[in-house]
């Protein structure tokens, strides 16, 4: 197996040695080359063709942040961020996760060896899901290429009997001129395209079996999973593109979203969501942490309680009442802030039912993933506090370091509960957590959402709600997922109803619960 290339920026010398030494452990990695800034990384890319990247935030002459976008158009590819603590530093990881980032990790701290070991597992863990990511895309293209290619050649035969009959019914009427007959040409089948790096790789059994049942834009009735109707099959051939789109537009139809290559997930790996995107001015980098860490490493972490002024995030329009009989809960990882800003700017902020989140993040960056998704979607969005009261229109953000719960309040009112409690399925805030609080709050209509991200946290409890009644049940499909781990996993437990790309999720929710 030829090792994924990687290319190492970082205006620190120091810090391009500490990244590039934890990386070499994993032989599956090679550093290809080094730059100091973002204006040599994007030349580096276009020069080295890497698979992968690791780049800083905070860097001088170009940022991480600036030089994303111009990475990704020249050559897209997975890029993790290394991201510090400090207020600017954070505000520009959660904008670059927007972006196209595939994910962030904290700088290591130089004081601490073992803290060094912590963020080497989670780089790792996170640059292997990038690759494995990628790998799954390829297959899942190739996939849908020879299915096509099938088709067609199935179509091949019909198409030339009918050429043939043609040609004969004007042979004799053009027997007396100089003109030959016309025959229709049939299109020729579509090629699949090999992976850049991993051609000649057999894809697993499992890979070919699970892109087979791979579904895209279901719905499920009473608990069944129901396909749409049949998407037209794309082709590489212009004069097949060319018939099909004729064929819609006879039938006043518009080709389906899901048959989309700008999906969501197409955006993480070719950078075309730039929304909100600021230039951002020159700062000093500060050590953060994406990974529980030890407590001699990390920062002491105070429960957020509801302080008087919280009251000032009500001015924002929208409907707010503690009076409301519906609630949705989502969970989401990896992809997660991205997949959040495309959900929350879909949803009006009349919305009557609040809406309670847990992302998979370290503590304060849910703070400023908040304070990004308020300044972009029509909600209230806020990072959710100790005792805060539920209210519509309202979308609050578990904050890192603490399990969420939702638990009954005074006077029939819904509150927030926040506990420093052990890690669940590996995280702090955990999504089984927060689903799991739901199970005893009968009175509610509960809506239940998985988006991308790697590993199984809500799936189990997804399926406990759903057994016993919830049966409002949302996941992202695989084609929009930056890592299908969570979904999938929900999938696999038949608990889910509606299965669907990033972008339907919003308009069937506010459907559904409206």
């Amino acid at each position: 197996m030829c090792a994924y290339r990687v290319l190492v920026v970082d205006d620190s010398a120091f810090m391009r040695k500490i990244i590039t030494d934890l990386i070499v452990r994993d032989e599956s990695f090679n550093i290809v080359g080094t730059a100091a800034n973002g204006k040599e990384a994007v030349e580096k890319v276009k020069e080295l063709q890497p698979d992968l990247v690791t780049m800083d935030v905070e860097m001088p002459e170009m940022n991480g942040l600036e030089a994303l976008p111009l990475i990704m158009a020249a050559h897209p590819l997975p890029v993790i961020m290394l991201s510090g603590i400090n207020e600017q530093g954070m505000k520009e990881t959660i904008m670059a996760l927007e972006a196209g980032a595939f994910d962030f990790i904290r700088k290591p701290s130089i004081a601490h060896a073992q803290d060094i070991e912590q963020v080497s597992k989670a780089l790792l863990e996170q640059m292997h899901t990038a690759m494995q990511a990628v790998r799954s895309r390829l297959e899942r293209k190739e996939a849908n290429e020879r299915k096509a290619a099938l088709e067609q050649a199935k179509k091949t035969p019909q198409e030339k009997t009918t050429g043939q009959a043609v040609t004969e019914k004007r042979a004799g009427s053009q027997a007396s001129t100089d003109k030959p007959p016309v025959v229709p040409l049939a299109p020729s089948p579509a090629v699949s395209t090999q992976p850049k790096r991993d051609a000649g790789k057999s894809v697993p059994a499992a890979a070919k079996q699970e892109t087979k049942r791979q579904q895209s834009g279901t719905s499920v009735t009473a608990g069944r999973i129901e396909q749409p109707a049949a998407q037209p099959s794309k082709s590489v051939q212009a004069s097949t593109v060319q018939k099909k789109e004729d064929l819609s537009k006879r039938m006043g139809r518009t080709p389906e979203k899901l048959n989309s290559s700008n999906t969501a997930a197409d955006k993480s790996l070719h950078g075309k969501d730039k929304a909100g995107l600021v230039k951002p001015e020159p700062r000093k980098t500060v050590s953060s942490s994406a990974t529980p860490i030890p407590a001699a490493a990390t920062p002491p972490v105070t429960a957020p309680t509801v302080p008087a002024a919280s009251k000032g995030f009500s001015l924002k329009k929208g409907v707010h009442t503690s009076s409301f009989r519906k609630l949705v809960a989502v969970g989401c990882s990896t992809g997660g802030p991205r997949a959040l800003k495309t959900l929350l700017e879909r949803i009006p902020g009349d919305f009557p039912a609040p809406i309670v989140i847990v992302q998979h993040m370290p503590p304060n960056f849910t703070r400023s993933l908040a304070q990004r998704l308020n300044t972009l979607s029509p909600l209230r969005v806020v990072e959710a506090e100790q005792g805060m009261t539920l209210e519509t229109g309202t979308a609050y953000i578990a904050p890192g370091g603490y399990q969420l719960r939702i638990v009954p309040g005074a006077g029939g009112k819904y509150t927030v509960s926040l506990k420093m409690e052990e890690a669940r399925n590996g995280h702090r805030p955990s999504v089984d957590t927060m689903f799991e609080s739901l199970l005893s709050l009968t009175s509610l209509e509960r809506h239940l959402v998985l988006l991308t991200g790697m590993g199984s946290d809500g799936a189990k409890m997804m399926k406990k709600l759903y057994d016993a009644g919830v049966q409002s049940t949302f996941a992202e499909n695989e084609e929009t997922c930056v890592v299908y781990g969570m979904p999938r996993s929900a999938v696999e437990l038949k608990c889910v109803r509606h299965l669907l790309p990033m972008q339907e999720i919003a308009p069937k929710l506010v459907q559904v619960v409206k």
